[in-house]
């Protein structure tokens, strides 16, 4: 039987900072278990550790480097850096473990921990089991003599090792000369080497979201905030803008019209790019059960197929190293090209988007809108206490209003695994009714999730 993950959601561990589970005691506990868990053999024992801009980085990464020098780990600090950037030098400096301090999309207030194996994916649903246990256990006679503890140190170039790892994925001999980009940082981990690749490329670059503060970061920008990266575009009269979000690992695009490119296209016209180049593997791609239905027809089309994993990237990757493929990611924009980094890579993913824009010639509204989707509405509805989910009532209702489609589309409920929330999705042939169907099921699953009155 499968182990019940307590601290650990779809993706590391998040919460408020300094509070549970979000706090330098558990950050400490946490650098103990992991450092002793990836300890193995008589080599010294190296963990990387990156960050975002978050305030609470300054707390949380100092906690985690004494748990890891605890367990006799050396501890080697990157500073503000993209989560994609903390895997590839996990591997690059051949690391037994990578860290990245991020709470991704969510606001300031919130920070999180993600774990990358020495092979520079993340930890596997089990191997975050066997931390966990690590923790509850009594692991203070099993931390290193004092002879034995590790050592901290900076490695001062890791943002130009990044910019040049990046750089490589563009293909040799084109240039940007002569497009004007602008780049939204999300005032948040990719706020120096972004524009950098970029302008190291030849574009004109316009920078947004590059002054973090320790509090702005996702604030009023970033891929969450898309509105922003399309005003900015028809603004600076740009040829496209990249929003990416806090810790870089997704993107959202917005074409020359300030027209939102989601990740579900960016998807569809790599995979189509790729296939028609013959570098495409695997026979197709893999995407999450929140993807488009119209991405999987236009993929039918092509003769390609749609694998769909559960929500999260790391699922995402998993099935793409199980089914040989190099293609995947979410409709939200983490996009996984394996050929290049071991998880979602929001500059990656945009180069290969401008590559594709360079070799045509064509604008963005051209090259990016590769598929009709299909009318879809994703609504959250926020509890407290017990999952509304478990409700008898509730997976009735979802299974009357799924027939209500007739078959044309399909319902979608889950509950967030960051966050306290039920997003309530459906996609189908006809948007009004998609909306009644979503519009319905939040009703319901809002009745369910308040507190029943006693009666006396």
């Amino acid at each position: 039987m499968t182990k019940t993950r307590r601290l650990f959601g779809t993706d590391g561990i998040r919460g408020k900072a300094n509070a549970e589970p979000m706090t330098a005691g558990i950050a400490l506990r946490l650098g103990q278990a992991a450092g002793l868990l990836f300890t193995r053999g008589e080599h010294r024992h190296r963990v990387v550790i990156g960050k975002d801009t978050r305030l609470s980085g300054y707390m949380i990464e100092p906690a985690l480097t004494a748990g890891f020098i605890g367990a006799g780990m050396d501890v080697t600090l990157l500073g503000p850096l993209p989560t994609p950037g903390v895997a590839m030098l996990t591997r690059s400096l051949r690391a037994d473990l990578g860290v990245m301090i991020s709470a991704s999309h969510n606001p300031y207030e919130d920070n999180g921990i993600k774990l990358f194996g020495p092979d520079g994916n993340k930890l596997s649903d089990a191997m975050e089991c066997q931390i966990e246990a690590l923790m509850d256990s009594s692991i203070c006679n099993r931390l290193a003599e004092p002879h034995r503890l590790g050592r901290a140190s900076r490695l001062e170039d890791a943002a130009g090792r990044y910019i040049e790892a990046a750089k490589a994925s563009f293909p040799r001999g084109l240039r940007l000369d002569g497009m004007r980009i602008v780049v939204d940082c999300a005032n948040g981990a990719a706020y120096k080497v972004a524009p950098s690749v970029l302008w190291e490329l030849g574009a004109t670059v316009i920078p947004a979201g590059v002054t973090p503060d320790g509090f702005n970061i996702n604030r009023g920008c970033g891929s969450t905030v898309p509105e922003y990266i399309c005003a900015q575009v028809l603004e600076h009269s740009a040829h496209l803008g990249i929003a990416l979000d806090g810790d870089a690992d997704r993107l959202v695009l917005a074409d020359e019209h300030g027209e939102l490119v989601d990740g579900d296209q960016i998807l569809g016209m790599i995979a189509e790019t790729w296939h028609q180049a013959g570098t495409l593997r695997g026979g197709g791609i893999a995407a999450t059960v929140m993807s488009n239905l119209g991405l999987e027809r236009h993929l039918g089309a092509l003769g390609l197929a749609l694998h769909r994993t559960k929500v999260g990237d790391r699922y995402v990757a998993e099935h793409m190293r199980t089914n040989g493929m190099n293609v995947g990611g979410e409709q939200s924009g983490h996009l996984i090209l394996t050929d290049f980094a071991t998880t979602g890579d929001g500059l990656l993913a945009a180069l290969q988007v401008l590559a594709v824009l360079v070799q045509k010639q064509r604008p963005a509204s051209e090259v990016c809108q590769v598929f009709t989707p299909l009318p879809q509405r994703l609504k959250n509805v926020r509890f407290s206490g017990a999952s509304p989910l478990r409700n008898d009532h509730v997976q009735a209702a979802i299974r009357d209003q799924e027939s209500r489609l007739n078959g044309t589309g399909r319902v979608l409920i889950r509950e967030s695994g960051t966050e306290p929330l039920v997003r309530v999705m459906a996609e189908g042939e006809d948007a009004d009714l998609v909306a009644d169907v979503v519009d319905s099921l939040c009703e319901l699953v809002a009745r369910a999730a308040r507190p029943q009155e006693t009666v006396a």
